[in-house]
């Protein structure tokens, strides 16, 4: 249920991803009680720096055309507001051949500190009104439908901070080992993802799935805190 690079060309063609749901009841059923490395969750072959001061920073690799990330996004966005400062909470967009606009639309909107806020409304542009954010005219459209600065905006999107960025992805999502998205890195040193979340459960919706991760996201947050404050891995 996740997308993954040799999926793009499905991806950007497919319509009718569905709405963003209202509200979340996690059931029973849908979580494990112990999550395992290897099979819930993974550890990385090599652990990566960690950014955070305060709080167990969680990353999200995700893409704004990816229906799986959309779909996740209000389960995620739910858990990121519960958390508060237990977490340092970012987002990184992936680069796929195609999206190379999308992913300049992000780091500017980054660089301004604008990502989190424009994050709902850049999906909406994408998956409910067909903005497919594809060039540079696609993506002026959607910022002219913001009340940002945009002369701020493009400064940042042409910016050789964003262009630097952008180059370096495909070694950061290989540092990562990113291949399918959404993915989360929890501490610079595990992955988790709905699908990984839920591989225990059997044949299970996507809905499902989703409200698999949360547990299992509640479980490695615990377990860095606890290893962080006992010092034993």
């Amino acid at each position: 249920m996740q997308t993954s690079k040799r999926r793009f060309s499905q991806v950007l063609a497919g319509v009718g991803f569905g709405a963003l749901a209202n509200s979340f009841s996690y059931s029973a059923f849908a979580s494990v009680a112990a999550p395992e490395n290897g099979r819930e969750y993974k550890a990385l072959r090599q652990a990566q720096p960690v950014t955070a001061v305060k709080g167990i920073e969680v990353i999200e690799f995700f893409a704004y055309y990816c229906p799986h990330c959309y779909e996740l996004e209000p389960h995620l966005a739910a858990w990121v507001k519960k958390q508060g400062g237990n977490i340092n909470f970012k987002r990184i967009h992936v680069l796929n051949p195609g999206v190379e606009a999308q992913q300049k639309l992000f780091f500017a909107l980054d660089a301004m500190g604008k990502a989190e806020e424009l994050h709902a409304k850049v999906f909406e542009a994408y998956h409910v009104k067909r903005n497919r954010l594809l060039t540079d005219e696609q993506v002026k459209t959607f910022i002219d439908s913001t009340a940002i600065d945009k002369a701020a905006f493009f400064n940042a999107y042409k910016s050789f901070t964003v262009l630097t960025k952008q180059g370096r992805s495909p070694r950061v999502m290989s540092d990562y080992e990113i291949d399918t998205w959404p993915s989360l890195i929890i501490d610079g040193r595990l992955q988790t993802s709905p699908v990984m979340a839920a591989r225990s459960l059997g044949r299970v919706t996507e809905q499902q799935q989703n409200e698999a991760l949360i547990p299992v996201l509640d479980f490695l947050v615990t377990k860095v805190q606890k290893e962080k404050s006992t010092g034993v891995k």
